[in-house]
């Protein structure tokens, strides 16, 4: 009898250590990836890393005319932003050079186009002086497992050297199976003087991307921005050319979804062998809401929650305005698939995004 509760015992307890294996399997199969943020001080830019690897980085180096998240990989590693004007890759365009990789910003701040404003190396006269968006500081970094977060902080810089807004912002970076998120949410406060967002085309939440999440170029096209400085965009080799935008109001393409407003947008295409999508969600809470659409052909994906007059053909005027000593907020997500999206999948994404950003 004693032989056979020893042997009872035994077996439980060999049940038990089983079950536990079986059950930390499990949950390391399911397991959140770790999401790590690594402040370089000395290089000026913050690391994310997801399980280790590369997702993007914050740039807040010292000649750059604005913060930005450069470059922006998939879930499997793939980098979808162009590389101009911070390297050179074979193929891709060397138009626009201030479009780089993803940015926030505006045309026209009080007379100051921040849009514009040429990178170290490059010049653009213009008949608008450029302001700047200069970095603050960094004043927390945290980790975690599926999500990190950043806040930073950063002056809006008028071309006569005035402070006109502040911006601080938390980004949130989650990674789970093959989605990555960057959620931003920045708030604006204007200083001494109100500050006037005259309408624009030229804004705000933006991401140039690499050459084949481009629409194919049929003709070349000349863009004229706010001031008058235009620019030349020529007809290129369309192999492996295959972007197409969708909005949630199921506009498809440049020519459909160009100055309409939604309140989300994909560009879906296959980068390297690799199928994909990247979405910008706009926020119920926006002011604007929903966003307009700055979406080229030539890779500039862009939502523009200011640019009414220009994108009515004069039929609406907004001039957004935030009065001095006020704050606006704004919450804008941007969604990385690894694979194909439809628009059902992305509007379940949108619900997401509404229940963990409020």
């Amino acid at each position: 009898m004693k032989m056979l509760k020893s042997q009872i015992a035994l077996l439980t307890t060999l049940a038990a250590a089983l079950a536990g294996c079986a059950s930390a399997n499990a949950a390391a199969e399911g397991a959140a990836p770790e999401v790590r943020l690594v402040n370089d001080k000395q290089k000026k830019q913050v690391d994310v890393l997801v399980d280790g690897k590369p997702f993007t980085s914050y740039l807040y180096w010292a000649d750059q005319k604005k913060p930005l998240l450069s470059p922006l990989r998939t879930a499997k590693g793939t980098i979808f932003t162009r590389g101009f004007p911070l390297e050179k890759i074979a193929g891709e365009r060397t138009d626009h050079p201030h479009h780089i990789s993803s940015w926030f910003n505006y045309g026209n701040v009080n007379g100051s186009d921040f849009w514009n404003s040429p990178p170290e190396g490059f010049s653009r006269e213009s008949k608008t002086p450029y302001g700047r968006v200069k970095h603050g500081g960094i004043k927390s970094v945290k980790s975690g497992a599926g999500e990190g977060s950043l806040q930073a902080s950063s002056d809006w810089i008028l071309a006569d050297g005035t402070k006109v807004l502040q911006q601080d912002e938390t980004l949130i970076f989650r990674a789970r199976g093959d989605v990555r998120v960057i959620d931003r949410i920045i708030t604006l406060t204007a200083q001494k003087q109100d500050a006037v967002f005259k309408d624009s085309k030229e804004g705000a939440i933006a991401i140039r991307v690499t050459r084949a999440l481009e629409e194919p170029s049929t003709k070349p096209e000349i863009f004229t921005d706010d001031s008058g400085k235009p620019t030349a965009v020529p007809v290129l080799n369309n192999d492996g050319v295959n972007g197409v935008y969708l909005s949630s109001e199921g506009k498809v393409g440049e020519k459909e979804a160009w100055s309409t407003r939604a309140k989300w947008m994909t560009l879906s295409g296959n980068v390297r062998g690799e199928d994909m999508a990247v979405g910008i969600f706009d926020h119920p809470k926006n002011a604007t809401y929903p966003t307009y659409w700055h979406c080229r052909g030539y890779g500039l994906f862009a939502a523009n929650p200011f640019g009414a007059k220009e994108f009515t053909k004069g039929k609406t005027e907004l001039n957004f305005t935030i009065p001095a000593g006020k704050s606006e907020t704004f919450r804008f997500r941007i969604l990385i698939n690894s694979g194909k999206l439809t628009a059902a999948e992305t509007e379940a994404e949108y619900q997401r995004f509404l229940k963990e950003v409020q």
